[in-house]
C-alpha cells in the first residue's frame, strides 16, 4: 500500500521543501499538501525532483478563515473570487506537477442557488484541469467539524459527478469525515470506487494517527487491497505528539496490505 504524507498537518514545523524532503526520509511515498501559495513553486518542484516523491494535490484558498470561510465555490455571490482561487489552485499545480485541485465548496445553506453555483464553479475547473491533464476533487466533509459546509456525503458527491459527467471529476474520500457522517466505509468504498480520486485516513473521533479509535484501519487498507485500489492513502491527521514520533503505524500497515493481497 502506497501511503502519502499530508504536509499540511505532518512536518508543519518546516518550509515546505523540507517538508517534502522530511516525508521522503520517514518513508512516505508520496506528499499531498493544503494551501502551498506562500512558497515559491520553483523550490516545491526542485523538492519533489530531488526526492522522487509525486505531490497528489493541494486545495483551492478557502477565503478568509478568520471570518469563518472554508472555501468558496458554492457561494453565489462570491463567484469571481472563486473562479480567481481555481485559475490560482490549478496554474500552481501544473507549475509543480500537481497532479490534482481540490476545489474547496464553503458553507451554504444548502440550497438550489448554492448547488448550482458549486457545478458551474466545478465546470470551470475541470475546463481549466483538462488542459493540464489535472483532476479536480471534491470532498464530502462532515459537519460536526466544519459546520454547514456544502458537501457532506457521498451520495450529494456522487450526483455531483454523474450529472457534470466529466471525467476530470473525482471523489476524494476521507474516511475520517465520512465515518463520523456515514459509517460502512468498506461498503461504501467499494461502491463507489471507480469515482473515487484519492483516500485520506486519521483516527476516529480525534484525528489523530490512524492507530487507534473506532475504524480499524489495518483491516481497512486491507481491503482496499483485496479490491484491487492502485491509488495512495493519504495520511491526513494531527499528530498527537510530533510528527516523527507517531510514526509507528507506517510498517504495520503496509505489512498487513501485503498480507492481504489476493495471489495472482
Amino acid at each position: 500500500m502506497r501511503l502519502s504524507a499530508n504536509l499540511g498537518f505532518l512536518f508543519t514545523e518546516l518550509a515546505l521543501p523540507d517538508a517534502i524532503r522530511a516525508a521522503g526520509d520517514a518513508g512516505f511515498d508520496a506528499v499531498e499538501c493544503h494551501f502551498p501559495y506562500d512558497t515559491d513553486a520553483g523550490a516545491v518542484r526542485s523538492a519533489l525532483e530531488e526526492t522522487g516523491l509525486p505531490m497528489l494535490g493541494l486545495n483551492t484558498w478557502p477565503g478568509d478563515r478568520d471570518a469563518g470561510d472554508f472555501g468558496l465555490a458554492a457561494l453565489p455571490d462570491r463567484v469571481d473570487e472563486a473562479r480567481a482561487e481555481i485559475v490560482r489552485a490549478v496554474d500552481y499545480a501544473a507549475a509543480t506537477k500537481i497532479q490534482a485541485v481540490h476545489v474547496m465548496a464553503g458553507r451554504t445553506d444548502g440550497g438550489a442557488k448554492a448547488e448550482e453555483c458549486f457545478r458551474d464553479n466545478l465546470t470551470y475547473a475541470c475546463d481549466l484541469a483538462k488542459e493540464h491533464g489535472l483532476t479536480i476533487l471534491i470532498e464530502p466533509i462532515n459537519t460536526r467539524d466544519v459546520h454547514g459546509y456544502h458537501l457532506s456525503d457521498t451520495d450529494h458527491a456522487e450526483r455531483i459527478l454523474d450529472a457534470l459527467n466529466r471525467p476530470e471529476l473525482k471523489i476524494m474520500f476521507d474516511c475520517y469525515h465520512m465515518q463520523i457522517m456515514q459509517g460502512d466505509l468498506a461498503t461504501t468504498i467499494q461502491r463507489l470506487l471507480p469515482k473515487i480520486g484519492h483516500i485520506q485516513i486519521a483516527a476516529v473521533p480525534d484525528r489523530g494517527e490512524p492507530d487507534q479509535g473506532e475504524v480499524d484501519y489495518t483491516w481497512l487498507m486491507g481491503q482496499l487491497a483485496l479490491l484491487g485500489y492502485e491509488g495512495f492513502i493519504g495520511a491526513e491527521y494531527r499528530p498527537r505528539s510530533s510528527t516523527l514520533n507517531g510514526l509507528g503505524w507506517l510498517s504495520a500497515y503496509r505489512d498487513q496490505a501485503i498480507d492481504q493481497k489476493p495471489n495472482k
